[in-house]
């Protein structure tokens, strides 16, 4: 959808703002620029709509050089909100709303009904807002009415310029979640500016982060989170902050992969050396022992060894069936609260087809979150 492809900016030919930088942007997608203050963040954002010209490279629009296009014609066609609002003080809130679908002579009724749907959708019923002045709205209204004049014409693209950042935390994070809504809703591509990692968290299907006037990482919030590129995003991002996120944590994130394997059909004798062997307490019986897929077919503890005399006694007569098992995208919180409803200490982590790929124990989850050294578990 969007594609930067070299692009640099400099102000009378001194050193670059932005350096040769390349970012896509996919259709759909909510992409943040972050980094402190001067790292190039919104001289970036602002070369999408010209009103900042590159130095150098090219920048497409649905694979069209925005240089081949008008000006005016592009503006207007992408939505753009900044953190002051700019709405017109002279304008009611449903003009300011309509000036530019007006401007490219639309249907005024059409206009106008599309008004009211926005006006409602932002949580501002047209009757008791549609006839107010922008000095009559508290700044989280006129916010959320800058937001509404930036879907008017219908864009594909909206660019955000840290537009939340001058509202009282309250607001700031009622602004984002309804983003969020009305992003599920509307699918949009946006270009999001902060200086605030956690809103970028929050808020970015993939996040760059900037500094000076380069993209230093860009992935998805989760990936940046749990791999971040070099120390400079490592501290910027906030060495604990993954753990402060645990919906960003999945099951995969958390487990043992020191999963010890026997086979349903091996005796107990068996089962005692391999317990031994692997200093554990617990065994996943699979079928079969090795190979590329191993299907879990149950668990057997010390506990179902106690007085188990008879070695004709196979791992398939003693092991338990109704085992809690637990996909590999389940996040932290997830798996908390199942282990806490279900009573349990032990859970496999399988994939799709419920082959076994991990170990999730009270261990294991304290020994990610706090790099403890893994103390054997009873089970």
């Amino acid at each position: 959808m969007i594609s930067l492809v070299g692009v640099a900016k400099s102000y009378d030919q001194k050193v670059d703002v932005v350096k040769d930088l390349n970012l896509n942007i996919n259709k759909g997608e909510l992409v943040v620029l972050v980094g402190e203050s001067g790292c190039g963040k919104t001289t970036t954002m602002k070369m999408i709509n010209r009103l900042i010209e590159p130095t150098r490279g090219e920048i497409l629009i649905g694979g069209k050089n925005i240089r081949t296009i008008n000006r005016n014609e592009l503006r207007r066609g992408i939505g753009y909100v900044i953190q002051n609002v700019g709405l017109l003080p002279h304008l009611t809130i449903e003009k300011n709303i309509a000036t530019v679908p007006l401007l490219c002579k639309k249907n005024k009724s059409d206009v106008m009904e599309k008004v009211k749907s926005l006006l409602d959708m932002i949580g501002l019923p047209h009757e008791d807002y549609a006839h107010r002045y922008p000095r009559e709205l508290s700044g989280g209204q006129q916010q959320r009415v800058g937001v509404a004049r930036a879907l008017a014409n219908d864009p594909e693209i909206i660019l955000m310029d840290e537009p939340f950042s001058a509202l009282d935390p309250i607001t700031r994070e009622q602004l984002q979640n309804e983003l969020l809504k009305l992003q599920s809703e509307l699918n949009k591509t946006i270009v999001f500016v902060t200086h605030d990692i956690d809103e970028a968290l929050k808020l970015g299907d993939k996040i760059a982060v900037m500094a000076s006037g380069r993209i230093i990482q860009y992935d998805t919030p989760e990936e940046i989170l749990k791999n971040p590129l070099n120390e400079f995003v490592e501290t910027f991002v906030g060495r604990d902050r993954l753990w402060r996120t645990p919906d960003m944590l999945r099951a995969m994130d958390i487990m043992s992969k020191k999963v010890v394997k026997i086979g349903p059909t091996r005796s107990v004798a068996h089962a005692i050396e391999l317990m031994k062997q692997h200093d554990t307490n617990v065994l996943v019986v699979v079928d079969p022992v090795s190979g590329p897929k191993e299907k879990m077919l149950g668990i057997v503890g010390t506990n179902r060894l106690k007085g188990v005399t008879n070695n004709s006694i196979k791992m398939k007569d003693i092991m338990k069936t109704d085992v809690v098992s637990i996909p590999t995208d389940m996040t932290l919180v997830e798996v908390l609260n199942i282990r806490k409803e279900k009573q349990i200490i032990f859970s496999p982590v399988v994939d799709m087809q419920g082959n076994i790929t991990g170990m999730i124990t009270n261990t294991s989850i304290v020994n990610v979150l706090t790099d403890i050294v893994p103390e054997k578990e009873e089970y």
